[in-house]
Parts: C-alpha cells; sequence; structure tokens
C-alpha cells in the first residue's frame, strides 16, 4: 500500500458531517486535506486526473467525510467539482450539503431525469453535487451498468474533476465496479479501528479491480499533544 431523501430535523442533525475545510479553513486539518489534494495531484504528472474515489474498508471509517472535504479542497483550488454520491446504499452526501434528494444518480441511471439538471450547485463556490437520488434494489447493476459509463463521459465535458463517493470496499462490490473507472482511488481507514487484516483485503480487492490505489488517509490517528489529527496521506 504506497504511502502517500427528506429526513426529520434530528436525523437531518445525527447524519450531518463536518465540513471543517469550509467552517475552519486555517485549522491544521483542513490543512491537512490540502496536503492530501496536493499528493494526489503528484500522482497525475503526465495526464490530468478527472475522476477520484474515496473509499472504505470497513463502515463508519470517515470516508464520506473525507470524499466532500477533498471536494470542496479542490473547488477552492479553482477547479468545477461535481461530488457524486455513489454510496446508493447509504446515501449521506445529500444531508452533510444539506440538498434535497428527491431526484439523484439512480434517477438519471434509470433513464427518469436529465443528468446536468439533476446536479445541484452548493454554497461552496465550483463544487456541485449530484445526490444518490431513491435507494435501488440493485445498486451494484446500476453502478455497472452502460449508462454509468456515459454518464461519466458526459460529465467529464462539463466538470474538471468527478469525485466519487462509494460503499465501504468489504461490504459490496459497488467499490470494486467504480474502481476501473476512476482515475484514481483513496482508502480512508481509521486509526484504532480498522484492522490490518481489512486494510490489507480492501487493498487486494481494489488491485484486483484494476483500480489505481493513490494511497491511504489514516483518519483519527492521535496526535502527540493530546488532540485529534483527523486526516493523514499515507
Amino acid at each position: 500500500m504506497k504511502p502517500l431523501a427528506r429526513s426529520s430535523q434530528k436525523q437531518t442533525k445525527k447524519l450531518e458531517r463536518s465540513l471543517i475545510t469550509i467552517e475552519d479553513p486555517k485549522s491544521p486539518i483542513s490543512e491537512q486535506y490540502r496536503t492530501i489534494r496536493t499528493n494526489v495531484q503528484f500522482s497525475f504528472v503526465d495526464a490530468p486526473m478527472r475522476s477520484l474515489m474515496v473509499t472504505s474498508a470497513g463502515t463508519g471509517e470517515g470516508k464520506s467525510t473525507t470524499a466532500a472535504n477533498l471536494a470542496v479542497a479542490f473547488a477552492q483550488q479553482g477547479k468545477k467539482v461535481l461530488l457524486i454520491d455513489a454510496d446508493l446504499r447509504k446515501p449521506t452526501v445529500h444531508y452533510t450539503f444539506q440538498l434535497n434528494n428527491y431526484m439523484g444518480l439512480t434517477n438519471v441511471l434509470t433513464g427518469s431525469a436529465p443528468l446536468l439538471p439533476t446536479c445541484q450547485e452548493t454554497n461552496v463556490e465550483n463544487l456541485s453535487v449530484l445526490t444518490s437520488g431513491p435507494i435501488p434494489p440493485n445498486p451494484a447493476e446500476l453502478l455497472s451498468s452502460k449508462m454509468m459509463e456515459q454518464c461519466i463521459e458526459q460529465l467529464y465535458e462539463s466538470f474538471d474533476l468527478l469525485v466519487f463517493d462509494t460503499p465501504p470496499v468489504l461490504a459490496v462490490t459497488d467499490a470494486q465496479i467504480l474502481a476501473h473507472q476512476c482515475d484514481g482511488t483513496v482508502l480512508v481507514i481509521e486509526s484504532g479501528r480498522t484492522e490490518i487484516e481489512a486494510a490489507v483485503k480492501a487493498k487486494e480487492l481494489l488491485e484486483a479491480a484494476n483500480a489505481k490505489l493513490l494511497g491511504v488517509v489514516l483518519n483519527k490517528r492521535k496526535y502527540r499533544q493530546g488532540q485529534y489529527y483527523y486526516y493523514q496521506y499515507k
């Protein structure tokens, strides 16, 4: 592994994730996101990176928070970014950005909604979001469809970078399906929680899917001063 919907107010508050790159852009954690952004860009010297997939080994390890903050970091750099919620099983991006999820990726993939008009602008300059849409009974089939490939190609014409938030690798096959369609993949693991065997297995599954694994984000690593340096690129 190389270093490097509608909801009640109570539910929404519970599922919201911190966008520290917006709330406190000068914080050490925001700086770590910019460091990750730089390291990702350095992985693409000969050709521009057009798509980045963010996943994790297991659930609750910080992949959605990482995907959202990285999307913001790239947008703050001036790139036109689209964050796509490709976690069609437990989507959360719409909570993070407080957007409606009546129409989204699943509607586009089933031909019931047009692609670009379904993308929603956020209050972050240069950043748009394509939410998941209604949870389908066949997420893997939708993500592996010809329509998905066509959507990605069409989005390349309108955005500089696509950032995909996908389900955990060890839980379902969705991330593996998308991995070979993206230019690069970042794996998120949580310090003190993700077992080494799980991280290694996730790496092997991604590589078997021909993913270009750029590196690992080590989340919630305890800092020496007793604070938490939440995101560190390895």
